[in-house]
């Protein structure tokens, strides 16, 4: 049993679970008409509403005292404070400090972090600039139209998340491109139809030794210099942002090409840093501080507000008692808004790399689940593919759906409709209906008995799917910002509650390293008898066909 389990509050929690799934939240809402003011935050760019949960009032009292109890409230100044509660690689979790609007300085190992920041974003802003307006020129003399991210996971999905997001904001100075998969299929897609004088590089890595990354790289080099027949053409079209800089050198990218990063950044958390150069470039760097200063925003509630009306607070709370003690075993990420189409894959490795382990701080095995499996979709798209799965299946999954009060591309009667789908599902997910209400709809509608004695059981919607609400006021880069760093510190407050290492990624690494062994073999034509049979024998059937 871990030192969780044994909390007054915890053991509280797990007797109001039994209770609580024998309730049915339309009885819930029928003794309580004031659930929505009781349950939900207003925030001035973001409203959640969390009131079609499984709770009351008693049940939020104890989540909340889990909260005290795990000393959340501790741990929150930890990490803003420096201490390295990364505990198995002994580093700080400080990706807020990107996002900092103090010039108070913050001291880690006798560096102020943040100078340093300030000066990557002086570097960041000048180079912006002179890539926008056409002064940072190609081998040829020509400027430059186009940017061609290369990176995986962190290095590329909230890049590329943000940039989708907020395309609408763009003035098209340039264009901007992802390559993260080292399926050669996708560098030639992206390639084929730009011209090598006009395409500037930004390599992201936080080691400059990710496989993908580094294949990818040498790819577009070459590609370069096939071009251009110059080695010295590489200076001219090639940044990294790395926290290994002479990795990056020996690669022939010039030091002043080099963006730095740092060991207490997180990959899935770097957007806010030099990481995010293709957001600043596609957008004009006041956009991305806008960005910035959402996410600062959200710090500062995060900081400051009482835990009771402490967003992401809530949200992980809401997150640990659907999962770990009413037993949900994943969650779906609904957004109702275009833009953000690339936000359930954005959150799926957010959340599930960071808080995806089955040991605690001690290294000891939790009998209790951590986190849920996210995946989700966009909601419209989701209604006519698995939305019949959420409202009828027998797995409960609850879901965050996200919509705006606005949309960015006004369209007369379409906002309406989405909005109306959007208000609708999470009703009837609530709601649902019974078969007494569905053999008196058939009733009414002239159906015969036998007709209704055999359909009335296939349309019945037992409801009680848990959902949470954020409905934002508008998708700008400020609001956005915000958003993600909710969901941030949700991931933080849910690593300590479960007491589990949030910033960590291990389960990547295993992987990783047999691949790279795997790929030798492959190479040399040589297969290592300590592959299992049938890894050995699919390496032979590959290379035989190949």
């Amino acid at each position: 049993m871990s030192d969780r389990q044994i909390l007054p509050s915890w053991k509280k929690l797990q007797q109001l679970a039994l209770d609580k799934k024998t309730q049915h939240m339309n009885t819930l809402f029928a003794n309580d008409g004031e659930r929505f003011e009781k349950f939900s935050i207003e925030l001035p760019n973001l409203l959640l509403d969390y009131s079609k949960n499984l709770i009351d009032c008693e049940t939020m009292d104890n989540l909340l005292n889990l909260a005290e109890e795990t000393e959340v409230c501790q741990w929150r100044t930890k990490m803003f404070t420096g201490e390295k509660i990364n505990r198995t690689e002994e580093r700080a979790v400080l990706h807020t400090a990107l996002r900092r609007k103090s010039d108070e300085a913050l001291i880690l190992d006798g560096e102020n972090i943040t100078e340093q920041v300030d000066k990557q974003l002086i570097k960041m802003e000048a180079f912006v600039n002179k890539v926008r307006q056409g002064h940072w020129l190609g081998y040829s003399g020509k400027r430059i139209t186009d940017i061609v991210n290369i990176g995986v996971g962190g290095s590329n999905l909230g890049p590329q998340m943000v940039t989708e997001a907020l395309k609408h904001y763009s003035d098209g100075a340039v264009n901007v491109h992802y390559v993260s998969n080292v399926d050669g299929a996708q560098i030639v897609e992206v390639l084929r139809p730009l011209d090598p004088q006009n395409v500037l590089f930004i390599v992201s890595s936080k080691t400059f030794t990710t496989t993908e990354t580094m294949t990818n790289a040498k790819t577009a080099m070459k590609w370069l210099t096939s071009a251009s027949f110059d080695e010295k053409s590489v200076a001219k079209h090639f940044v990294a942002v790395t926290a290994h800089k002479e990795n990056a050198m020996s690669l022939g990218i010039e030091a002043d090409n080099i963006f730095d990063m740092w060991d207490w950044v997180g990959g899935r958390f770097s957007l806010w840093s030099a990481i995010g150069l293709a957001i600043a470039l596609d957008l004009g760097f006041d956009k991305f501080k806008e960005l910035l200063d959402g996410a600062s925003d959200m710090d500062q509630h995060f900081i400051n507000a009482p835990l009771r009306n402490n967003m992401p607070v809530i949200m992980a709370l809401i997150s640990v008692w659907n999962t770990t003690f009413l037993g949900a075993r994943s969650q779906a990420i609904l957004p109702y808004d275009q833009t953000l189409h690339m936000l359930s894959a954005y959150l799926q490795q957010a959340e599930m790399e960071s808080n995806g382990k089955s040991v605690t701080w001690d290294g000891d095995e939790v009998d209790y689940a951590t986190v849920p499996s996210i995946w989700g979709e966009l909601g419209i798209n989701g209604q006519h593919a698995f939305y019949q799965y959420l409202h009828q299946s027998n797995n409960v999954v609850p879901a965050d759906f996200i919509g705006s009060v606005e949309s960015v591309t006004p369209v007369k009667g379409h906002h309406e409709t989405l909005m109306a789908n959007f208000f609708a599902q999470t009703q009837a997910l609530m709601a649902g209906v019974n078969e007494e209400q569905v053999r008196a709809d058939l009733k009414a509608k002239g159906r015969t008995a036998d007709y209704i004695d055999k359909v009335a059981p296939h349309k019945v919607h037992k409801g009680n799917r848990p959902t949470n609400t954020i409905l934002l006021k508008r998708i700008d880069p400020k609001t956005l910002g915000s958003l993600i760093a909710a969901y941030e510190h949700k991931i933080f407050v849910q690593g300590i509650i479960l007491q589990i290492c949030s910033f960590d990624q291990w389960g990547v690494e295993l992987g990783k390293g047999l691949a790279a062994e795997i790929q030798q073999e492959l190479e040399s034509n040589t297969i290592s008898s300590k592959h299992d049979c049938s890894t050995a024998s699919l390496m032979k059937f590959y290379q035989k066909a190949k």
